[in-house]
């Protein structure tokens, strides 16, 4: 019997921990020579005939497909072409795309024998034992829906909670996850009733036994895992296992690896924050869902958010200059029109997180949010992901407005590539929302939508667009345009209207011979010469200063170059670096 757990990711870099969880689970049948469990997986932009040969070669006996929005369709053309090639290979489906319409999952695909309804560990295990002939007969197996030989389906009882501490850890060889981001999980459950998310349906919400977190955790901090995503769905909700983590990695941290957590912000107590503001730079980054700042819009979506609090507790971390934030908000909610959504658009902005997110309304199966949907005369997409088309609040026309801005708030702001100019450029307009929103028609009105633009080409777009709104001093954004780029990069092509460079060669050389013999501002780079030290870094002149840009150094959270501010380096006047210029 072979068996083979099948995920198809969005991208190479991510992993499929469900199908992990899944075979440590079974994992007598997982193991030896000749294991009866395989782990197959893909990626939705590999060709799809390359996927269905790697199947056929395997002869599997059964194939279990891991279903989510982003892969449902993929799977579903592989549904329809497998039973051709492998005639008496068994289908079986799990995960949140499947679970809460197993039913309707069944009488669409007849070549689908069963379903996996919800937590699978157990259920997995049991149809392991089922296709092994050791086990229950189907219709003694909880959570599942399968078809009986009449044809017609039956749905099993619902299985009881798991002990989340009795799944094994799955990442004890990390040959497998080579490149890719490591999944982990502490917690399961939501204690909250967001109608929009399936979390809500499920309230049974369990904790991994801390001291086996521990050990796990330190398993990928002994093997320097570069990143790890909790995907615990509030992780801080419960204040000692949130103080427990966070107080681990911060005293065993060897400055490797970043722990993402996803968090509610006003649940952060003081002595959370004091934690978190004494941590490393880049030892955790948190995602937080703010999703909007509309007091009905909260109440209507059952959501529990503190609004005055998340701004308070965000200002408070960003004072601490060393986490990643990452804010969310959601466009096509219910009593949020087009001029409520720029609200929440504006006041999320102005808490400055490292990252803003806009995403559009999925109107997932088994949600409340569906359940409303002719109150709210909500349409959305039949395809997935279920996306919100329009609402009795939001037109198609304004969601189509909305995707623009979002595209011109993900190249000009969350790609930290244009953060000064942006900054400079917010106070040329009525508000941050107005100044995406006017992008958006400058790059629709110049057709430049849809064509892949490379970062130098960004720039020289920008300064366009800038030119072309009658500020006072273009020459003024040209300087701020050159110090963003060369904060990222030592560009040596350089935009055309930024001329060339203004410090003279001689200067420059004689600065670097300087920087050889004394080491003044570059004090590590004493194995290099004046020629090889000219090109590891970049000297600018920046509204009457004379700024050095050194890429051996960088931001944790941006990744911006350190700069120091090298005017006075003939008189070694001191050592400064720009953060509060900036």
């Amino acid at each position: 019997m072979k068996i083979l757990l099948t995920a198809i990711n969005a991208k190479y870099i991510h992993s499929n921990l469900a199908v992990y969880s899944l075979q440590a689970y079974a994992q007598r049948y997982a193991k030896g020579d000749a294991p009866e469990i395989q782990i197959k997986e893909y990626t939705i932009n590999q060709p799809f005939d390359e996927i269905l040969m790697d199947l056929y070669g395997e002869q599997p006996d059964v194939i279990c497909f891991s279903c989510y929005l982003w892969n449902i369709t993929y799977v579903e053309m592989l549904l329809e072409e497998l039973p051709k090639v492998l005639p008496g290979m068994r289908l079986w489906l799990g995960g949140p795309e499947v679970s809460y319409n197993a039913a309707e999952i069944l009488g669409k695909y007849p070549m689908v024998e069963g379903v996996m309804c919800g937590e699978g560990e157990e259920t997995f295990l049991e149809l392991t034992e089922y296709f092994s002939g050791q086990g229950k007969c189907l219709e003694e197996i909880r959570g599942i829906a399968f078809r009986l030989l009449s044809g017609s389906v039956k749905v099993n009882e619902r299985r009881e909670v798991l002990d989340l501490s009795a799944v094994p850890f799955v990442y004890e060889d990390l040959e497998d996850f080579q490149n890719r981001i490591i999944y982990y999980e502490s917690s399961r459950g939501c204690p909250f009733s967001c109608s929009y998310c399936l979390s809500s349906i499920d309230k049974r919400l369990r904790f991994r036994d801390i001291e086996l977190v521990k050990r796990e955790l330190q398993f990928f901090i002994d093997h320097e895992v570069p990143q790890v995503k909790f995907v615990d769905r509030t992780f801080n909700c419960r204040h000692d296992h949130a103080m427990a983590v966070w107080n681990y990695i911060a005293e065993h941290d060897r400055g490797k690896t970043n722990f993402h957590f996803e968090i509610a912000a006003d649940l952060l107590n003081e002595e959370e924050i004091r934690l978190i503001k004494g941590m490393r730079p880049g030892l955790i980054q948190l995602e937080i869902g703010v999703q909007s700042t509309n007091e009905r819009t909260i109440r209507e979506i059952r959501r529990s958010m503190k609004k005055a609090r998340v701004r308070e507790v965000v200002a408070q971390i960003r004072e601490g200059r060393n986490v990643h934030q990452h804010l969310d908000l959601i466009a096509g909610l219910p009593y949020e029109d087009y001029a409520g959504f720029a609200a929440s658009f504006n006041e999320v902005y102005s808490m400055r997180p490292e990252q803003l997110q806009l995403g559009f309304l999925k109107v997932l199966k088994g949600s409340l949010m569906q359940e409303k949907t002719g109150e709210y005369e909500l349409f959305y997409q039949d395809r997935p992901p279920y996306e919100v088309l329009s609402t009795r609040w939001l037109s198609y026309g304004e969601i189509i407005r909305l995707k623009k801005v979002e595209e011109m708030v993900e190249v000009y702001y969350n790609s930290v590539q244009f953060t000064n100019t942006m900054r400079e450029l917010e106070k040329e307009f009525a508000s941050p929302f107005e100044l995406y929103e006017a992008l958006g028609r400058y790059y629709e009105e110049n057709g430049l939508f849809g064509v892949s633009h490379s970062r130098i080409a960004r720039y020289e777009i920008l300064y366009r667009f800038i030119c072309g709104q009658g500020v006072k001093d273009p020459e003024e954004y040209r300087g701020w345009l050159t110090l963003d780029l060369y904060l990222r990069d030592n560009v040596r092509n350089r935009p055309e209207f930024l001329g060339e460079n203004r410090v003279e060669k001689e200067e420059a050389a004689e600065f670097y011979k300087m920087e050889a013999r004394e080491h003044f501002y570059l004090r590590d780079y004493e194995r290099y010469d004046s020629r090889q030290m000219r090109k590891m870094t970049h000297l600018e002149n920046f509204r009457g200063k004379l700024l050095l840009f050194d890429y051996r150094h960088r931001n944790p959270l941006t990744s911006d170059a350190a700069v120091w501010d090298v005017t006075g380096w003939r008189e070694e006047k001191g050592r400064t670096e720009i953060h509060e210029f900036l």
